[in-house]
């Protein structure tokens, strides 16, 4: 193996850290397809009857909180990587989130699955055309409670939150 790191400059470091967050954007959209696929496969199989029992979310409950999530951190994503969002109030928006998740429970499952794929179709072409210093950009969270970088909002906020509730739908469904 040829021995290169002695050679190596700042920029070549640099070079590499984008090489490498440019990869984990491309998986992130691979992830989102696949999950968006999942969710609608999952969806079609809710009735509009589907309802919840005193302890948990029903399914149609579940779609709704999916559609409001799908749709807001696939836009913080957006926001934040294209640099047009540098702070924000996460708290008063996640309650206003709840909200928003109680008014969209009222919706046919089928126009919830549609809202929310729609939505991943919209984050998995902003992965696909974003690049790694986009990626990288930050956002100042609750005043400076937190930072938030665009992919982790992608990753952690948005597929992986994603990730939870869909196993959770599933769940609900084999129930």
């Amino acid at each position: 193996m040829k021995i290169e790191s002695p050679a190596f400059t700042a920029a070549d470091l640099d070079h590499y850290r984008d090489e490498l967050i440019d990869h984990e954007r491309l998986v992130l959209a691979d992830r989102l397809e696949r999950d968006s696929a999942r969710l609608a496969e999952l969806g079609r199989r809710i009735g509009p009857e589907a309802v919840a029992d005193s302890d948990s979310w029903s399914s149609i409950e579940v779609l709704a909180h999916i559609a409001v999530l799908s749709k807001f951190y696939g836009m913080l994503t957006y926001k934040i990587g294209s640099g047009q969002l540098s702070e924000l109030d996460l708290l008063g928006n996640v309650n206003i989130r709840d909200v928003l998740g109680e008014q969209l429970a009222r919706e046919a499952p089928a126009a919830l699955v549609e809202m929310a794929v729609t939505d991943h179709r919209r984050t998995v072409q902003y992965l696909h055309s974003a690049d790694a210093a986009a990626m990288r950009r930050e956002c100042v969270v609750d005043g400076g409670h937190a930072v938030m970088r665009a992919d982790d909002v992608a990753r952690e906020a948005l597929i992986g939150h994603l990730e939870l509730h869909i196993d959770q739908l599933e769940r609900t469904l084999a129930g």
